[in-house]
């Protein structure tokens, strides 16, 4: 196990702030290629999955959980997520930070 002091001194060796020179990437490759050419394969179904989810939605005979849930992804895909308010209370009241700070004695 390492001491606090060893934890420190690595801490401190990272560089802080912009750790590249001006003009430099810090992925200089970019994406890789095989993301792009996964996410094209995927999208040649699109149509039939969204006809797929449909189907699914609208046959009776499937659990009712699969069928919400396929109405929900074609919802999602269409109009995108819905947002999620935060509130503090539950009420509508304001977000409320608490930080304590636990010290060894």
């Amino acid at each position: 196990m390492k001491s606090t002091t060893e934890n420190s001194e690595n801490q401190r060796a990272k560089p802080r702030g912009k750790p590249f020179q001006k003009g430099q990437s810090g992925n200089p490759g970019g994406r890789p290629k095989e993301v792009a050419e996964v996410r094209e394969l995927a999208r040649q179904y699109t149509e039939e999955a969204v006809d797929t989810l449909a189907t699914i939605m609208r046959n009776g005979k499937e659990p009712a959980a699969a069928r919400v849930r396929a109405a929900e992804s074609i919802l999602d895909r269409g109009y995108g997520k819905a947002s999620q308010p935060i509130d503090g209370d539950g009420d509508g009241g304001p977000l409320q930070i608490i930080i304590r700070r636990w010290l060894d004695k």
